[in-house]
């Protein structure tokens, strides 16, 4: 949930039984130092997490970003921005020493990886500290790779999952299975315990998911729009818009795997970007250098309310979110854990 929440919608989740947890891959040193001062100092002894990509930084490819800006050329002119005023750059960091050194003072009791697991020297080094160590996986054979690297518990994302795709070890995801499909498949294959990630928004999907072996849940849309979060206007305005559709039974705009803003296959609302340049582009560079290009029209279309050119993450299940009122992170975490009981 990278832009969506910080530490103040992890502590509520906290407060109320759950595990909370900090997204840190787009943060700075000095906002991810701020952050897990509030989280040490205001989790009361509760355990918390915090959640680090471990991706492998590309090699930049010129031509690749010479193709994509081309593909945006339209879009930069109606938007007046001069293309060679739009700078290049990552967007997202890895995990890495130097973020370690900076972890290390905190010793999180959970730390959880998307894309795999850093380099050993790293793991060994959140190990040493007691901290409890997850990772994502979006196939059978991610999870038993995972495991024999020692992780304490494995996140099976399912393909209903907003966000980014976990996947490390093959990025074809035509093959990736639902959650439902997915999570008895890892259960039976690893011995460790398997959290279920991926359209599970209410009580009934967490007692489902516990029934075909989970041991816990990993709940991230069903939060997006609570008092906590730090969702953005538009975000916010088209995941209520969505919801009422829903709930309305009128025809969805619905989500799909995009690879438009960072490069990385991420599940979201789709919107015009989408809509017009298709959302799997061959020119889009590779995880994250796509978001360089993409960002100006973000900003200058977000500023006339539009989310045209916005990633909207989401799962494929909306059908929980409350639109009419604000909720609060502990409504959602207690209408949640009413599933264990069931």
């Amino acid at each position: 949930m990278a832009g969506s929440q910080g530490s103040a919608l992890a502590l509520a989740v906290c407060a109320t039984g759950g595990l909370g947890s900090l997204p840190a891959a787009a943060l700075t040193p000095e906002a991810l130092r701020a952050e897990l001062s509030l989280l040490g100092e205001q989790s009361q002894g509760r355990p918390w997490n915090v959640n680090f990509f471990c991706h492998q930084p590309p090699v930049p490819d010129a031509a690749r970003e010479v193709a994509w800006r081309q593909s945006l050329a339209p879009y930069y002119a109606e938007y007046g921005i001069d293309p060679a005023q739009v700078p290049t750059g990552a967007g997202r960091s890895p995990f890495s020493a130097a973020l370690a050194d900076l972890v290390e003072e905190f010793r999180p009791p959970v730390v959880s990886f998307h894309f795999g697991l850093p380099a050993p020297d790293l793991l060994a080094r959140v190990r040493g500290w007691g901290s409890k160590i997850l990772s994502s996986a979006t196939t059978v054979e991610e999870a038993l790779w995972l495991e024999r690297q020692g992780v304490d518990a494995v996140i099976a994302q399912g393909l209903e999952a907003g966000g980014h795709r976990g996947h490390f070890l093959s990025r074809e995801v035509s093959t990736q299975m639902g959650t439902f499909a997915l999570l008895p498949q890892i259960a039976r294959a690893v011995r460790i315990p398997v959290i279920a990630a991926g359209g599970i928004v209410d009580a009934a999907g967490v007692a489902a998911a516990l029934a075909l072996g989970a041991s816990g849940v990993q709940a991230g849309t069903a939060y997006l729009l609570c008092t906590e979060a730090t969702t953005s206007p538009v975000h916010r305005a088209a995941l209520q818009a969505e919801a009422r559709r829903i709930a309305q039974g009128e025809t969805p705009r619905g989500t799909t795997l995009t690879t438009l803003f960072t490069g990385g296959a991420a599940r979201g609302l789709v919107n015009r970007a989408m809509r017009e340049l298709g959302p799997l582009h061959n020119a889009a560079p590779a995880f994250p250098l796509a978001t360089a290009a993409i960002t100006p029209l973000r900003a200058a279309a977000e500023k006339t309310g539009l989310d045209d050119f916005s990633p909207l993450w989401c799962g494929q299940n909306l059908s929980a979110l409350t639109v009419d009122r604000g909720i609060s992170a502990a409504e959602v975490t207690r209408a949640l854990a009413r599933g264990l009981h069931d």
